[in-house]
Parts: structure tokens; sequence; C-alpha cells
């Protein structure tokens, strides 16, 4: 019995989420149909805006193809953030040091350590370094370099020299994108590389987002999945996908 669109339509956007992508003969052999008939149900899920068609296959619509302002930014999906953060922070036993990247997600950690006196923070983040430096009592590290004055941030061969100087007990990574074909991803070069270089100097890495990135690959590749230790995420994120990352032995928590 041959699958009706609806069945096809299902299966195409459940790949499309977890790949990012889909491939014409891919689905055709998955789906038992002809490659006609994978085109234009791509052409009408393309036509629903369900997906952009691209030679020999489609990938995921974009909500943003170029990376809103930081300020923009941490208002989008505030709460899950704000519930990340402190799910985050209650990992990070006295006496450790950890790495922070430049994220809105990364940053809605700091709330909730302005009383922990004997952690060393390190980031390359002015609005984490700002914040830091009114509400935190620890130990602060700014990695310095060419700051940015489009992200905010600190990045370069500089950073990367410094960064090189130290071992830490936890990174915690933002991200632009999360993808099992492209791995984790963010919008700028010069960030993916910061946030390559602390996942390298950390003892754990833990990767940070609310459940909007997933299935999202944007420009500029930061890992694979399987050198992140941990994700933290919101309920929003599907069982599908919490499977998947479980599949390859990475620890998922979500906030409340």
């Amino acid at each position: 019995m041959s699958l009706t669109y609806e069945d096809r339509r299902m299966t195409i956007l459940n790949q499309l989420e977890m790949e990012g992508k889909v491939q014409v003969h891919q689905l055709s052999e998955m789906l038992a149909v002809s490659t006609e008939t994978v085109r234009r149900d791509l052409d009408r899920l393309e036509k629903e805006g369900k997906l952009r068609k691209v030679y020999g296959g489609a990938v995921k619509m974009r909500l943003e193809l170029v990376e809103p302002p930081f300020l923009k930014r941490a208002q989008m999906m505030k709460a899950e953030k704000a519930a990340i953060g402190k799910l985050a922070a209650s990992l990070i036993r006295d006496g450790e040091t950890i790495m922070m990247d430049n994220g809105t997600t990364t940053i809605e950690i700091m709330p909730y350590l302005k009383d922990r006196t004997n952690i060393t923070l390190i980031t390359h983040s002015v609005p984490i370094l700002n914040l830091a430096m009114e509400t935190f009592r620890g130990r602060i590290i700014f990695v310095g370099g060419e700051v940015n004055m489009e992200f905010q941030a600190a990045a370069g061969s500089l950073t990367d020299q410094m960064l090189d100087q130290f071992k830490v007990n936890k990174a915690f990574i933002s991200v632009g994108g999360i993808s099992l074909t492209d791995g984790i991803t963010d919008f700028h070069l010069a960030e993916a590389l910061v946030s390559r270089k602390m996942i390298q100097r950390a003892e754990e890495s833990i990767l940070v987002t609310d459940h909007t990135k997933f299935g999202m690959s944007t420009f500029a590749r930061v890992s694979k999945l399987e050198e992140i230790s941990m994700v933290i995420t919101d309920s929003g994120c599907s069982k599908e996908w919490i499977d998947a990352i479980e599949t390859l032995g990475i620890e998922v928590l979500i906030s409340d």
C-alpha cells in the first residue's frame, strides 16, 4: 500500500527536523516512490513555507538568515533561557573554573552565580563581562583581543592564544544551530572558533540552548555533537531530538 501525501509529508518534515536537509534520491528510496513524486512533494512543501528547495533536495527554512543583534536576541525565548541558565548554574561546584562563550543563553547563567565567591569565570563576551562586574563576587578573567563591535566580544588570534593558557572544569557553549549532519554551528566564524577552542580547553563542554535551535544549521561549524558532554535545553525540545542526542552518549537535561 502506497503512502499518502500526508504520510510522506510527515516523514519528509521529520527527516528535515533531524538532519537539517533532505535529498531526493534518499527520500525516494525511504518512501518507495519515484523521484518525480518526491520533487512534487518538495514543491508543495516549499509553497507551504516548510522548506526551501536546493539542487538535489531541500533544506530547512531558517527563521533568520543573519543573526539578530545581541539585545534583540536577549528578548527572544527569554523565560526558557532563564530556566536553562538556572539549571546550568546549579551544576557549577565551588572551586571550579568555568568558561562562557558569547551568547544570550550563557549570559542567563550569571544571575544565579551572584552569591558564589569561590568560582573563576573566563569569558571573551563583553555583555557577560559587564554583568559579572556588577553582580559576580568570584574571580573574573577577560580573554582579550580585538573586540568585534557587531557581536560585542573579543575574537581572533590574540583571543585564541589566551585561551590556550587555561584548562578549565566546564565550558558553557551557546549555539546558532544544532544538526545531526552538521553538528553545532554558529552565525560567525570568529565566534565559532572561540567556542571550539573553549570546548578543547574544558574537561566538560555543556551546550546551553533553547529548543528553536534544533534542526538548524548556520554558517560556521563549532564542533561535532559528539564533542559535547551535555546539552541543557527547555521542555519544548522534542522526544526525537532527546533520543537522538542521548544515543550519541550525550546527557540531556531539561529545564523547568
